[in-house]
């Protein structure tokens, strides 16, 4: 059986699922890098305050793409979407990172 949800309803799970990760925000040089734990040593997601730009670490988009039923880039929209509200800040660009390249504290 196939469900029509509404954009606003898809974000709404997809913002409660990433509320239950409980990232850790660490600010350092710019960026706000969100984390699973003070002892990570990459982000999941990163953000740069000041090009407004997030990057994301592919391996968080494949989890909600999954979980959700969802391609990739909307999955990389809606987590955009999540930085903007959960920041309170303007989120110009998403990114997707394939590496584990974001080092905290660089």
């Amino acid at each position: 059986m196939k469900y029509l949800i509404t954009e606003s309803q898809l974000d709404k799970s997809v913002f409660k699922y990433l509320d239950t990760q409980n990232f850790i925000r660490i600010r350092k040089r710019g960026w706000i890098n969100f984390v699973k734990s003070r002892d990570d040593e990459f982000a999941k997601i990163r953000y740069d305050e000041r090009a407004s730009w997030c990057y994301i670490n592919y391996d968080l988009i494949a989890e909600i793409s999954s979980f959700f039923s969802l391609r990739e880039s909307n999955s990389e929209e809606i987590i955009g979407r999540w930085v903007k509200n959960t920041l309170k800040m303007k989120v110009t660009h998403t990114f997707t990172i394939y590496s584990e390249t974001f080092f905290i504290f660089e």
